[in-house]
């Protein structure tokens, strides 16, 4: 009897890669089977805009709170931007994302209210005021 899908994703998951190693592909749950491929790229795309938001974050906050700079904020600006380098490195089509205002406007507005959160400021900029190529430049800091 198949594993259902819905009943256990891992099990199922293992069912579907024996199958497809087994050439039995008239058994194989290609509909879930999709969805699970299209699944991974979304989550490829999450991860950067992840990123991105802490990126967005600290450089707001080296902007904004020039008093409080720190070495622990210039390190999350710099790892940030090495992971972000390494995830379009290993996937470029995400290098789309990157001028992609939609995609641009969630990871600022996500960085946005990360910023907001940890600084206690009220008076932030609601839209970019960056490109994501900008902030991406090694070294760049704003202000």
């Amino acid at each position: 009897m198949p594993i259902s899908y819905d009943q256990d994703i891992v099990a199922w998951a293992t069912e579907q890669a024996r199958l497809i190693r087994a050439g039995q592909f008239d058994q194989l749950d290609i509909e879930h089977i999709a969805d699970e491929i299209e699944d991974v790229g979304k989550s490829e795309k999450r991860e950067l805009t992840s990123r991105m938001a802490v990126l967005i974050t600290h450089l707001l906050k080296w902007l904004y709170q020039p008093s409080a700079r720190s070495s622990s904020w210039s390190g999350s600006i710099r790892e940030q931007r090495k992971r972000i380098a390494r995830a379009l490195e290993e996937t470029p089509s995400l290098k789309t994302s990157l001028v992609d205002p939609k995609w641009l406007g969630d990871a600022w507005s996500d960085g946005l209210a990360r910023a907001l959160e940890e600084t206690g400021l009220d008076t932030l900029p609601e839209a970019p005021i960056w490109t994501a190529e900008l902030m991406l430049t090694e070294g760049w800091l704003p202000g």
